[in-house]
């Protein structure tokens, strides 16, 4: 059996889904979820083959979620704003349904899936997803057991560790796999500015600029501590401030 997890907040589209899925006894539904957070639980219990997932949700959007899921199985999105499609298919989504769809189309939905299942199933996504959003104003963390939203403007500083990036803000420093390429292009450049291979500063930050060596400099924070700058870092920051 495909095992198979419905994520929507409409429960007329997550009855649609089941109806249309009822269609094809191979498919096994494990859970219906009705928010990201329920979502993102089922998806770490049942380690489902196919998720039909919503885009725009309470708490947390269909893109957010993913981006806490380790090894995202295949996805095919469900939602009523075709905006959002190109971002769907450059993570590489099954497919990208858009409401109200037809059997027909559903059914050309499953039928792309099964061409891909099980010879590309579950090869690692995190990456792709990690860098999906447009320029946003928050970010979503795993804490342990919970949640946490963490609005951009609030971040001191980004610094890269191996595989994951770690922000760093008055409250407290998290932890999230990520890269710094799909960071910087996903996040606001007039606000975050990448000073160095391993460091991306919010300039609103900024206390003063100090030479360190040779071309190279040091930033001090408003909030007592300091990032290094490189010299092509320090290009890019007097273009941002206007110096």
């Amino acid at each position: 059996m495909i095992k198979t997890i419905i994520i929507d907040d409409e429960p007329l589209a997550a009855s649609i889904i089941q109806e249309y899925l009822s269609e094809f006894p191979q498919f096994e539904i494990v859970k219906v979820c009705q928010d990201g957070f329920e979502g993102l639980k089922a998806v770490q219990k049942f380690l489902p083959d196919l998720i039909f997932l919503d885009v725009q949700m309470p708490k947390i959007t269909g893109f957010e979620m993913l981006e806490l899921v380790e090894d995202p199985p295949a996805v095919i999105f469900t939602t009523a704003f075709d905006e959002y499609a190109v971002k769907a298919f450059d993570a590489m989504a099954v497919d990208y349904l858009l409401k109200p769809f037809s059997m027909s189309r559903f059914s050309q939905a499953i039928d792309r899936f099964l061409q891909q299942f099980p010879t590309e199933k579950n090869t690692s996504k995190s990456e792709e997803f990690s860098g999906l959003a447009e320029k946003r104003d928050r970010l979503v963390v795993r804490v342990k057991n919970e949640i946490k939203i963490i609005p951009t403007a609030e971040v001191v500083y980004f610094e890269a560790e191996g595989d994951y990036i770690a922000i760093h803000t008055p409250s407290g420093k998290f932890l999230k796999k990520m890269t710094m390429k799909a960071l910087e292009e996903a996040i606001d450049p007039f606000r975050f500015v990448r000073v160095h291979r391993s460091f991306i500063l919010n300039v609103n930050q900024i206390a003063k600029i100090e030479p360190y060596e040779r071309e190279n400099y040091l930033v001090k924070l408003l909030s007592g501590g300091q990032v290094p700058v490189s010299k092509s870092g320090y290009s890019r920051l007097r273009q941002v401030l206007g110096l």
